[in-house]
């Protein structure tokens, strides 16, 4: 059975930072693209960053230069290194395991998700 477990959410000051992890079983996150989501209450899921099988990341816009996304193949994790966090990144953020390729997503397995709250 395939499982992603996303861990170490919480709440966060403006301007801090916070590393979530995502972490598998069942499968080796190696052979996958992994993805990052989020989403805050009101507002559809987004895609906010990914990290390939040969390790190229990507970001969108509104978390560039803040957010970094690694791999650690010996635990079977991938992190989400999240700094000078803003209110409008609390969220619930989810993990992903598919494929991608130009113009094309797929997103086999998902993780339940852990919720990020950035307030004063």
């Amino acid at each position: 059975q395939v499982q992603l477990v996303e861990s170490g959410g919480g709440l966060v000051h403006p301007g801090g930072s916070l590393k979530i992890s995502c972490t598998a079983s069942g499968i080796n996150l190696a052979d996958f693209a992994i993805g990052w989501f989020r989403q805050a209450p009101g507002k559809e899921r987004e895609g906010i960053a990914r990290i390939s099988k040969t390790s190229s990341t990507d970001f969108v816009t509104s978390v560039k230069g803040r957010f970094t996304i690694s791999r650690d193949t010996n635990k079977n994790t991938v992190y989400l290194q999240m700094n000078d966090l803003e209110p409008a990144d609390t969220a619930i953020y989810y993990c992903a395991a598919g494929s991608i390729a130009p113009m094309v997503e797929v997103w086999d397995y998902w993780g339940q998700g852990t919720q990020v709250t950035v307030s004063s």
